[in-house]
């Protein structure tokens, strides 16, 4: 709470959701498209594309950051039940440390539309920029994940999908804590790094630790 001069209390307004775009072109059929796990230390980048059927509504979808993994994993079975077509597909962390993070995450989008059902006329992408395998047109959207429900949609498969493949591989490297952290670069991470070298699924052209070190596995 804060303190007005006159010593009234003024009480924090909390942040309005604002409302989701149900599309950006009526009458196109587009397909939202976004990434999980670009700054993550270890595993794969994953993306995934949406096609939303016109009419859709649901009251709790949002960018996936701005939701509980409670709240992510309710939407993810509604989102791949409703969508007229959904696909996701990862890069892995070889790959990525041979092309780069930034084109692995425009690979995975590109594989994500190439795997849906439904062929797009437009896509939405969640950002500045995007390196296009594929014909379809395409707009980049700066926070799209917060403006429109195809990009919000595959926000929610991107982290709920990826989320679970790094609890996977917590069980094969518990020391990491990639059930709590799922690779992203907290103190307890890099400690572990320090600690227990590099597994496999480290990403070696990103800085892990001051001192690279390595375990074979």
């Amino acid at each position: 709470m804060q303190k007005k001069a006159g010593g009234k209390v003024k009480h924090p307004q909390k942040k309005r959701k604002l409302k989701l775009l149900p599309f950006f072109n009526e009458g196109v059929v587009e397909a939202g498209c976004d990434e999980a796990g670009r700054g993550c230390l270890a595993g794969p980048v994953f993306a995934a594309a949406v096609i939303l059927p016109p009419g859709f509504k649901n009251k709790l979808l949002n960018d996936s950051k701005q939701l509980t993994k409670e709240e992510r994993n309710k939407l993810r079975p509604l989102i791949e039940k409703e969508a007229l077509a959904w696909a996701v597909e990862m890069v892995a962390n070889e790959e990525i440390d041979r092309v780069n993070i930034l084109n692995a995450s425009f690979l995975a989008m590109n594989r994500a539309v190439q795997k849906l059902k439904v062929v797009p006329e437009h896509l939405l992408i969640d950002g500045h920029m995007f390196r296009p395998q594929v014909t379809i047109p395409y707009t980049c959207m700066i926070k799209g994940d917060g403006r429109f429900m195809s990009i919000a949609a595959a926000s929610v498969l991107a982290k709920t999908w990826r989320d679970e493949f790094m609890e996977l591989l917590h069980s094969e490297f518990p020391a990491y804590h990639w059930d709590k952290n799922k690779g992203y670069p907290t103190w307890q991470h890099r400690e572990a790094i320090s600690l227990c070298g590099i597994s496999k699924y480290h990403r070696l052209s990103f800085k892990l630790t001051d001192m690279q070190l390595e375990l074979e596995f």
